[in-house]
């Protein structure tokens, strides 16, 4: 496993990060065991940052990464989440930051996260949502400013809306936050317009999430695809639309080669390729989840001349999530 900087933090980060809503519920049938097993496999192939959200099973994720790293909790980095205390995703430009992330909010979730983790201190504790006017509306920033000097977050960011990546670029280049949390891949590839360089330019750390499009890019779902029951994208991933992204897949084989030999690596490749990413956090539910994602951390990145290639395939396509009120 290799190692990133996680921008102005100084923190060193793992390339690949635990992305673990799917431990907390939501992805069909939960397993708590093997949950563990694929945390504990994680850790013991160097992955040292798991990011996971008050709001993943209501608090259950947080608890399984507390288990899972007990003993050892100096060795690694965790960052979670505070929901909007609306409940609503994502949140809008009309709804005041006294409504979603009021400061005595902020404080109550942070307490909260912190039981649920077993531990005395977040290393990056985020806002779950975000829209540009909160950069004036600076109640969020001052809560979290006082936890962080009382020593119980080390450092703070923001998860940019789904599918926004233009919203969280005035933060960045006024440093008002450590760290940004965004959607990137190779369909959307719309942060490397501006967010990107504005992160490498402002020295803040880029934690990438959705590398594989909820599943499209790992090249596993047909039109005839079967969702299990109780994974919230049969609602999301039409027949309509599984077949469109498995046309659009199907063309990304011609980039697979001896050093990416499978679509998941080359997702993986193309986040970590961009210079300004610090981690990747891909789902893992399983322990071969977890062996095969690690295994894209070889320093074998993609080359220019294939970077430019992937920018034919993006694939802007504006499917809302089943919860988006936007």
């Amino acid at each position: 496993m290799l190692y990133r900087r996680l921008g102005r933090t100084g923190m060193r980060v793992s390339e690949i990060g635990f992305g673990s809503w799917g431990i907390g519920g939501g992805w069909g049938p939960r397993d708590d065991a093997e949950a563990l097993r694929a945390l504990r496999r994680a850790l013991e192939l160097g992955v040292n940052f798991f990011d996971t959200a008050l709001g993943y099973g209501n608090g259950r994720s947080e608890q399984l990464i507390g288990e899972a790293v007990a003993g050892q909790r100096e060795k690694v980095i965790i960052a979670t989440k505070i929901p909007p205390k609306t409940g609503r995703w994502p949140v809008l430009p009309q709804e005041p930051v006294s409504e979603t992330f009021p400061a005595e909010w902020i404080v109550r979730c942070t307490e909260k996260s912190l039981r649920n983790l077993r531990s005395d201190y977040i290393d990056v504790q985020q806002l779950h949502a975000w829209t540009p006017p909160y950069a004036e509306q600076l109640e969020w920033h001052e809560a979290l400013s006082r936890l962080k000097e009382q020593g119980k977050i080390r450092a703070f960011g923001i998860s940019a809306n789904d599918w926004d990546p233009y919203g969280p670029v005035v933060a960045v280049r006024e440093g008002l936050v450590d760290t940004v949390q965004v959607i990137y891949n190779i369909f959307e590839q719309r942060p490397a317009e501006q967010l990107l360089p504005a992160a490498l330019e402002n020295d803040i750390g880029i934690i990438v999430r959705v590398p594989f499009e909820e599943g499209l890019l790992t090249g596993t779902m047909g039109p005839d695809h079967r969702f299990a029951e109780g994974d919230w994208r049969a609602s999301w991933l039409t027949p309509e639309r599984l077949a469109e992204a498995a046309r659009r897949v199907e063309r990304l084989k011609a980039f697979l080669n001896e050093d990416r030999p499978t679509l998941p690596i080359l997702a993986l490749k193309f986040c970590l390729s961009h210079p300004a990413v610090s981690t990747v956090i891909a789902g893992m539910r399983r322990v071969q989840h977890v062996e095969a994602n690690c295994a894209a951390s070889d320093g074998k990145l993609l080359s220019p001349a294939e970077l430019e290639a992937l920018k034919e395939h993006a694939f802007v396509h504006g499917w809302k999530y089943p919860w988006s009120q936007a």
